[in-house]
């Protein structure tokens, strides 16, 4: 495997970051995961904007244009033949100091790992996912706003920590005023008669881009999808919930908490999307080759 690390590809046991990298010392960096299907990255210009949004946010400057960023990109999928799979790209603050003193990072580090990821096993696809609530509560805005892709995972990682201790895969999020937020990484809809919902971004939650994705495609199939604010009732009484996220694509959820969502397996509207995105998604995107 060819690891991308600041303009050049190398072989990934020489793809090393130091030890004073503040990435690793405190998570200082941004991040995303982006998908590529039939030999094209998935919606490659809407993750490089947001990397870059998530940058400014945390006052770190990418020493690469975004026009630069997707070659990049394609050139690492290129190199390791990665014309079905999944792409990390991160950005590091850098190598610095023991302190906390951002300003002391002078170079950061670019980084694009291009391999394979199965987040779910395929029968859940078919089956569909258990999970509980937590309470671990998702980033307060006002603290470390979730709209941040950042390499600070820890607040989801907690989260995940619980759903494996509980027997599950996956997690619940609740923000501070105990409103449905998210999954540890993936967005949530409840779907009730021809409503589409999902929570708003001021709940708490990562803006998806597959979530985005998935509200235009529901929209086009005639469903009235909208963002709203939602407690565990509303999942619990919801006639189908699924999660979308670009390693998840469209996965159905089958049973919150011990409660039976629907007939208890995925539901007609969750399976239509999930096929929906996945023809949308192996039709577009940035060519590879």
């Amino acid at each position: 495997m060819k690891i991308y690390m600041n303009g050049k590809l190398v072989p990934e046991r020489a793809a090393k970051v130091s030890v004073f990298d503040h990435g690793l010392l405190y998570g200082d960096g941004v991040f995303e995961g982006i998908r590529s299907y039939n030999g094209r990255v998935f919606m490659l210009d809407e993750h490089i904007d947001r990397l870059y949004r998530s940058a400014k946010a945390i006052g770190l400057e990418i020493p690469m244009t975004k026009r630069g960023m997707a070659r990049a990109v394609v050139k690492t999928c290129k190199a390791n033949k990665t014309m079905d799979g999944y792409i990390r790209l991160v950005v590091t603050r850098g190598v610095g100091t023991l302190g906390l003193n951002p300003y002391l990072c002078k170079r950061p580090q670019i980084i694009i790992i291009a391999a394979n990821i199965q987040l779910y096993p395929k029968k859940l696809y078919s089956e569909g996912l258990r999970i509980v609530t937590v309470g671990t509560v998702r980033n307060l805005p006002e603290a470390v706003n979730p709209g941040i892709k950042s390499l600070n995972y820890l607040n989801n990682i907690l989260a995940k920590i619980e759903a494996i201790n509980n027997g599950v895969m996956e997690a619940v999020m609740l923000n501070g005023q105990g409103s449905v937020a998210e999954a540890t990484g993936d967005n949530i809809f409840v779907v009730k008669g021809n409503q589409l919902l999902t929570p708003p971004v001021h709940a708490g939650i990562l803006e998806g881009i597959t979530r985005n994705v998935v509200m235009d495609l529901a929209a086009r199939e005639g469903y009235n999808v909208s963002e709203t604010t939602m407690s565990r009732y509303d999942l619990y009484t919801a006639d189908e919930v699924f999660l979308t996220g670009t390693a998840a694509e469209v996965i159905g959820v089958v049973d919150i908490d011990n409660r039976k969502i629907g007939d208890g397996t995925p539901g007609k509207v969750t399976r239509g999307l999930e096929r929906h995105f996945r023809k949308f998604a192996k039709s577009t995107g940035t060519p590879i080759e």
